[in-house]
């Protein structure tokens, strides 16, 4: 089977090994003739990136580049990006990388022509229509991991550095315009970003499988998903080098974002305030929640596992299910307990707080109150 598409759904996907070469394509579909190249630290000198910048001088598209992005990018990171936006003359911005350089990639398009304060679109009601619409600009988005799915996604998470909150910035014009799934671009990464992010994916599947609202498009990418992920994960992890599961979980990881318009539940809603405090590895946060997650919601979501382990190949239904996940993260490194990744017991009501606030609660099975995430937290430890 040859692992290559051009996909309209949920945006204009080109999809397989290679397909990087086509970018000076993509700006041209998107109106962008003076890109910004929006990306980490971290990636900012890797041949990866380097190599995508030669692309871009070719096709006359000039060697623009951001990269004073933190894991958890804040505020001051896209004050920072707006102003090297400005300063370059640029028409539209190339988000690449991981969840981190494509978040404030795409947020540095939405806040170029905006004059209002980046919280002022909070995910929260209609906050969204404040933003000038046709002040955005547009995006063209590169994952170079397999995990967050920000690629296919209308929102950012970003983390106001005053109050350690991580925030939901919402639009829907936020959706790239293209995006290039490249799976050579992910041959790279190291194995504690290859596991991290893929168990990201998972927890997106497993959210929006547990979420109780009504939609059945998402429940069944989310299915398959977790199916891709369980296949071809290991794998991955095993041989960096290994295309063809480098490319299912580059599949996987759109699909969990495509998913999560379902709702996520109580996995996101601690790992963001965990991250906001402790600068933790997002994905891996998730995958060292997860189990707790599982085990609290077992009530409500025992019977629809039941199901999807049938699906994926698991004995023992529901309790099959949740030995796979903790086995699933022993297998990749995952630690066992946020104490491993530096959270105290002295955190918890302040990480309580800003999971209560975090718009990520909104598709628990079982309602998060104050004293259910306190026992979450203290499970996860």
């Amino acid at each position: 089977m040859s692992l290559v598409g051009n996909w309209s759904y949920p945006t204009a996907i080109k999809f397989g090994a290679g397909r990087i070469k086509e970018l000076a394509d993509a700006c041209a579909a998107a109106g962008i003739k003076k890109p910004l190249l929006v990306t980490d630290k971290g990636l900012a000198d890797l041949p990866v990136t380097q190599g995508t910048l030669d692309i871009m001088e070719a096709a006359g598209l000039g060697r623009g580049m951001f990269f004073e992005v933190d894991p958890n990018p804040n505020e001051k990171n896209l004050d920072a990006g707006v102003a090297a936006y400005k300063a370059g003359g640029h028409d539209g911005v190339i988000a690449f990388g991981g969840g981190s350089g494509l978040d404030l990639g795409k947020m540095v398009a939405f806040m170029a022509g905006q004059t209002r304060p980046v919280w002022d679109f909070e995910d929260i009601g209609d906050w969204w229509t404040r933003a000038d619409a046709d002040a955005i600009a547009p995006i063209i988005a590169v994952p170079t991991t397999a995990g967050t799915g920000s690629e296919v996604g209308r929102a950012s998470v970003i983390t106001d550095s005053v109050t350690h909150q991580k925030k939901i910035i919402f639009h829907p014009k936020v959706l790239p315009t293209v995006v290039i799934c490249d799976p050579e671009l992910t041959v790279g990464m190291p194995k504690f970003i290859t596991a991290g992010t893929g168990l990201d994916a998972f927890a997106h599947c497993v959210e929006a499988f547990s979420s109780p609202h009504y939609h059945p498009m998402s429940q069944g990418i989310a299915l398959e998903g977790m199916r891709l992920v369980k296949d071809y994960l290991p794998r991955a992890y095993a041989d960096g080098s290994d295309i063809e599961a480098r490319a299912q979980m580059m599949s996987a990881a759109a699909m969990g974002a495509t998913a999560f318009q379902k709702g996520l539940g109580a996995i996101h809603a601690m790992s963001h305030p965990v991250g906001a405090h402790f600068n933790t590895h997002h994905g891996t946060t998730n995958a060292v929640c997860m189990p707790a997650v599982l085990e609290f919601n077992a009530s409500a979501i025992a019977d629809r596992f039941t199901t999807a382990a049938a699906y994926l190949g698991i004995a023992g239904g529901f309790d099959g299910f949740r030995s796979f996940v903790q086995e699933l993260n022993d297998s990749l490194g995952i630690p066992r307990g946020l104490s491993d990744l530096g959270v105290t017991e002295d955190a918890i009501p302040e990480l309580v707080k800003g999971a209560i606030i975090d718009p990520s609660c909104g598709g628990n099975p079982i309602e998060l109150t104050e004293d259910n995430l306190t026992r979450l937290f203290k499970a996860a430890m």
